[in-house]
Formats: C-alpha cells, sequence, structure tokens
C-alpha cells in the first residue's frame, strides 16, 4: 500500500472526503444533448455497436474476436466520449448557433467522424466500440446515434471485481475493486434496463464461443465467421486500453475462471449477483 493510499484514507476517515486524480473521475458536467437533427447528413456512421460491459468482463476477448469478423472492425477502446468541443469565442459560439448547432452536436459530429474514419480505414462494414465507460453515457450514445446496437457482456460480478482487484493489486485491495468495480456494473445495468439490445455472458462465451458469436452475429445482421474462433493476438495490447495480460495474448479462447463459491461473495455485490441471475 503506497503513502498516497494511507494518507487519503485518513483523510476520508476523518473529514469524510477524499483525494482523486485528475482525469479519473466520471465527469459531472451536463451537457444538454439531442439526437441528430438531420440523420441522413448529420451522421457518416451507420448502426454501429456498442458493447457494454463492465471493467474485467471479458469485453477485450469478446472483441477480439469480432474484429477478426471480415465485417465487423472492433478496435482498441476508444473513449471518444472524453472528447469535447470548446467554441473558444463567443462569436464562434454565435457562428455555431446560426448553423443550428449546440456544442453537443459539433460533439457528437467529432465522435461520429473519428468512428467512421477508422471504419473506412478498415474496410469493413460495421464499427464496434467496447469502451467499458460507454455504460455511462448510454443515453447520450443512444441519442448520438439513434440506430446504434447494443450487445451486454456480463460477467459474475465477484470474478470482475477479483480480476480488477488482481489487475492493479497496488492501486486498489479487494475490497476497493469490488465497490469501484460495482460502479460499471450498476451503470450497465441501467443500461440494459434502458436500452433494447443483446445480453450474453462471459462465461457462455468462454464455454461455447461459436454458439455466442453465432447469437450476436444474428443480432447485429452479419454472418457467423468462423475466423473469430482463433482471433490471433489483439493489435493493440496495452494497459488502459483493454486487457493486456498473458491470457489475452494467447489469441485463443481459454476456459474462464470457476465461479466464486456463493457463501464468499462480498455482501456489496450479492443484490448485483441476483439481478444478473448469478446468485438466487
Amino acid at each position: 500500500m503506497t503513502w498516497q493510499r494511507t494518507l487519503n484514507r485518513a483523510l476520508a476517515r476523518y473529514t469524510k472526503y477524499q483525494v482523486k486524480p485528475v482525469g479519473k473521475a466520471e465527469a459531472t458536467e451536463e451537457v444538454p444533448f439531442r439526437p441528430p437533427v438531420e440523420p441522413a447528413i448529420d451522421r457518416l456512421l451507420t448502426a454501429p455497436v456498442f458493447l457494454m460491459s463492465p471493467v474485467r468482463s471479458g469485453s477485450t476477448l469478446l472483441r477480439a474476436m469480432l474484429n477478426a469478423h471480415p465485417d465487423l472492425h472492433a478496435p482498441h477502446e476508444l473513449h471518444v466520449r472524453r472528447l469535447t468541443v470548446g467554441f473558444g469565442t463567443s462569436l464562434a459560439e454565435k457562428a455555431m448557433a446560426e448553423l443550428g448547432h449546440t456544442r453537443s452536436d459539433l460533439e457528437h459530429l467529432l465522435w461520429d467522424r473519428v468512428l467512421h474514419r477508422e471504419l473506412v480505414r478498415s474496410g469493413k462494414r460495421f464499427v464496434v466500440d467496447k469502451t467499458p465507460a460507454n455504460a455511462f453515457a448510454h443515453e447520450r450514445i443512444a441519442a448520438c446515434w439513434p440506430d446504434a446496437r447494443f450487445v451486454f457482456l456480463l460477467r459474475h460480478p465477484a470474478s470482475i471485481a477479483a480480476s480488477w482487484a488482481e489487475a492493479s493489486p497496488d492501486r486498489r485491495t479487494p475490497e476497493e475493486a469490488a465497490v469501484d468495480a460495482l460502479r460499471y456494473m450498476k451503470a450497465v445495468q441501467r443500461a440494459r434496463k434502458a436500452l433494447p439490445g443483446l445480453t450474453v455472458r462471459y462465461e457462455d462465451l468462454t464455454a461455447g464461443p461459436e454458439q455466442v458469436t453465432r447469437e450476436i452475429c444474428a443480432f447485429v445482421g452479419v454472418p457467423w465467421a468462423a475466423e473469430m474462433l482463433t482471433y490471433g493476438e489483439p493489435d493493440v495490447v496495452r494497459k488502459g486500453l483493454g486487457d493486456w495480460t498473458e491470457k489475452i495474448r494467447s489469441g485463443r479462447v481459454q476456459p474462464g475462471r470457476e465461479l466464486p463459491d456463493p457463501d464468499l461473495v462480498p455482501e456489496t455485490l450479492k443484490p448485483m449477483c441476483r439481478a444478473w441471475g448469478y446468485l438466487e
């Protein structure tokens, strides 16, 4: 444990406040947003696919498998929703207003352009974005692309928390990992309730990859491709942009870890385990 964590815990204990690094917390600014005013000319992308999942839920594995499909381009985590637009001057703001653009409209144009460029460079039909933090902005993403398709990837909450702790043991304890990962799980659950889509499970993906990928292909509207089962090493393996461990570098689907003993599941995760059908 670092001295910074010790100091932060003491601060939280006695003042109820904590110090958080700049850029780590979810953005709190509320920016009004709306669907594209003229979809035919405001959007270059057609029917993008968003893989909504918590951290450490197997999303890098699934995106690598999808990227091996000849029609699907699934790059590393792109975090396009963090790309913002500033007017710079009041005249620029007035000029854009005369064109009918709000700040969020311009940001949506930027997001769409970035993803479209990636898709065109790939030569494929559909782009897939699997950034876990997208779940926190699911309403805005759905407004930006009204024709978007959503695939929800679930995993046993206790397995997610354990993997999250193992990913950076110097940064978070198992207890802290459970609380932090639960934020992502709750965001995904809110998105599942608000948006139509297909729900798949990591445990099913690792146990029967062909069946799950066939379901996803049918949902997305592309033929199933056997290449997804032997996806090879992902093109980008870097901490912060997805899973970077040796397991994902193997280039093949490996068995998932055994499900946790129900009696050992942390109390804080049990409600989500029940909501997702992992506990009765």
